[in-house]
């Protein structure tokens, strides 16, 4: 016994899948869109010479008025408009970075490192290094740390591949 087809309604007889679209070349979202990579150019002879581009126009503008706008900026910052005055200083006054003051305590950079960690936090600890430089200095002692593992690793390969030979 085969089975029975479904029965397929009226306003179905005629249909026909239709093809997928083809899928559009990316553009770059300026300029011709119907330009497509690959074309001939749509101005072989390229930009006039002479035309400036727009933000060279702004920039421009910008010098020509320098000038008047830095005295604005002045005027603000000295009626009190502490944006224009940081504006202002931010420009002319270089930034202020923290500088750490040179620190001594007990250290022996021959001990182990999990002894030269111990004695670092023995410094934070005392009140004899303060905590921000000495995890700058717990830092320095890892990747210190990281070096000597990698040769210690590189020199056991030397040997392992001498054996081999």
């Amino acid at each position: 016994m085969s089975e029975a087809q479904p029965e397929t309604p009226d306003w179905l007889a005629n249909w026909q899948k239709q093809p997928p679209p083809p899928k559009a070349q990316k553009t770059r979202g300026v300029g011709n869109p119907s330009w497509r990579p690959g074309m001939p150019s749509p101005n072989p002879a390229g930009r006039p010479k002479g035309i400036v581009d727009r933000r060279m126009q702004v920039a421009q503008r910008l010098f020509e008025d320098a000038e008047g706008i830095v005295d604005a900026m002045v005027a603000k910052a000295l009626e009190g408009d502490t944006g224009a005055a940081g504006l202002i200083l931010s420009r002319v006054l270089p930034s202020l970075r923290a500088q750490s003051e040179k620190v001594q305590f007990e250290f022996d950079a021959s001990a182990p490192i999990s002894r030269q960690a111990e004695m670092i936090l023995e410094a934070i600890a005392s009140g004899a290094l303060a905590p921000d430089v000495g995890k700058q200095i717990l830092e320095a002692v890892n990747s210190l740390a990281t070096i000597r593992a990698v040769e210690d690793i590189e020199a056991r390969i030397v040997i392992l591949e001498q054996k081999q030979m």
